[in-house]
């Protein structure tokens, strides 16, 4: 019985085939290659409203080590939230939403794209999905623990720093310095200059191992001078937060330099 369903709708088929193909020679040929053109036509704009869409720089990504705060921020930005007892992520939190201090305001207000990259360093490699989107990057840092994790806050920021689409496309970079409620927590002056002597030390280690660095494709700083974020080709800035108390207005300060409202 299956063969010969099987068998009907071969046949079916064959009769819609050759009626479309009848249908073909009887259209004149100008009117035939106009039909075709109008197809392509439309296939090729559709493709490349998808492509800009797609390559717009509207998201702002928040990456960091893990434990510095990156989701509380997330979900403050989101609903004005600190979502207590929030765990490391293992997944990057995204969303399209109005800031929650803009809510309240009257009249069309942009939504922005934000995303919390997990900060585990196995995940950070997820980082690059999103940076043709972005229009700012955010490098939180915990102002608390930060010294015991100043080598490897350098690293990872050195390797966004000096990653060819950050570089060439200029995205513009915001150190924020999160938690500074706690009394033990570092100024925003102090991360900054940490910062940039282990990243001299940085730049100057990995400078000695290869002088063709497959990974990090553009270099740092100026030769013979020591670092400072003000030589990067991309605009580098510092502010401070802090994620459990709402004080983010310097974030949002920033998100809506580079996401207009």
């Amino acid at each position: 019985m299956d063969k010969e369903k099987l068998e009907e709708v071969k046949i079916q088929l064959q009769q819609w085939l050759n009626e479309a193909q009848e249908f073909v020679r009887e259209i004149p040929p100008p009117q035939l290659y106009a039909a075709i053109g109008v197809v392509l036509f439309t296939v090729l704009f559709f493709l490349i409203i998808r492509l800009f869409k797609r390559r717009s720089s509207n998201a702002i990504l928040l990456t960091g080590l893990s434990g510095s705060g990156k989701t509380v921020l997330f979900y403050q930005l989101r609903d004005g939230s600190s979502h207590q007892g929030t765990v490391t992520s293992m997944e990057p939190n995204e969303g399209t939403f109005v800031l929650h201090s803009e809510t309240s305001k009257k009249g069309k207000i942009k939504p922005v794209h934000i995303v919390d990259v997990p900060g585990h360093s196995r995940l950070r490699p997820k980082l690059d999905e999103f940076l043709a989107q972005a229009a700012g990057i955010v490098f939180v840092v915990d102002a608390v623990e930060f010294l015991p994790n100043v080598r490897a806050a350098s690293e990872y920021l050195y390797d966004i720093l000096t990653k060819a689409s950050v570089v060439k496309k200029k995205i513009p970079l915001l150190i924020l310095c999160n938690k500074v409620d706690k009394v033990t927590a570092h100024t925003k002056d102090f991360i900054r200059r940490q910062l940039e002597k282990e990243i001299d030390k940085l730049r100057a280690s990995r400078t000695a191992l290869s002088s063709a660095d497959i990974t990090n494709e553009f270099s740092l700083g100026v030769p013979g001078e020591a670092f400072a974020f003000s030589q990067c080709q991309n605009k580098v800035t510092v502010a401070e937060a802090s994620g459990l108390t709402s004080d983010i207005a310097q974030l949002e300060q920033f998100i809506r330099e580079h996401v207009k409202a």
